[in-house]
């Protein structure tokens, strides 16, 4: 992690790399003191435009590949859950009094066999509730899904690769770091339809993010560990 106490020079050479290279300066991932506002707004906002601009173009490949799926629907659902696993505070998926809830919405296209979504989901404090440091954890995934339809019942596995995003702050310091990478995740559940367009579905799903996280100089953090865990959710599901 880089001193907080930064020279023009470096701050230079930073936004160019940022402006220049989107997608290899969020990779990469980069430590942020807020107290030398090393990075302006405008910078912060062309980052995640920059991965969340990937994601949807992904999104869009996809959906075109799933589009002559027979009888395809749209369909919206919010879903509450929580993780376990991995870097989560639950190491197991029962018997956990530790749970940090995962919230979030997906959409997409869903047929008779297979379709298509786009899945955001977000963790508050998701390396723990502390005093001394908040946390986060986004991400956001394009899914294939294959979802064959018997009766009412849909059995569905996804597979997809998307952003996974982690932010951390030290409330002594004030000291930040944001981590912007690549990731992938795969899982599988259930739907259960009471009519045409409403229903309900349970899944579980983990989460592997692509590059080692440099989280070393924080407390209470994975030090130099790929982002990794599980997540546990149930939703309502309207399709349209």
């Amino acid at each position: 992690m880089r001193s907080s106490r930064r020279s023009a020079y470096e701050w230079d050479s930073e936004c160019s790399e940022v402006l220049d290279h989107p997608s290899e300066s969020l990779l990469s991932g980069s430590a942020i003191d807020p107290k030398t506002k090393a990075r302006g707004p405008w910078e912060s906002v062309r980052q995640g435009l920059s991965m969340c601009w990937t994601v949807l173009m992904l999104a869009a490949v996809l959906l075109m590949g799933t589009a002559r799926n027979v009888h395809a629907e749209g369909f919206i659902s919010p879903f509450l859950g929580y993780n376990f696993d991995g870097d989560a505070g639950c190491q197991r998926i029962t018997n956990c009094n530790d749970k940090r809830a995962n919230w979030g919405i997906s959409f997409g296209a869903l047929g008779s066999v297979g379709g298509f979504e786009v899945e955001f989901g977000y963790t508050k404090n998701f390396f723990g509730e502390t005093s001394a440091q908040t946390s986060n954890v986004l991400t956001l995934m394009g899914n294939l899904m294959l979802a064959p339809k018997i009766g009412f019942v849909q059995p569905y596995g996804v597979i997809g690769l998307g952003l996974i995003r982690s932010s951390i702050e030290e409330a002594s310091t004030g000291a930040s770091t944001d981590n912007g990478q690549f990731g992938w995740d795969g899982g599988g559940g259930l739907i259960l339809f009471f009519g045409r367009h409403v229903g309900v579905r349970g899944d579980v799903r983990y989460f592997h993010s692509f590059e080692v996280l440099n989280l070393s100089d924080l407390s209470n953090t994975p030090s130099n560990n790929k982002l990794d865990f599980g997540r546990v959710a149930a939703a309502v599901l309207f399709k349209f």
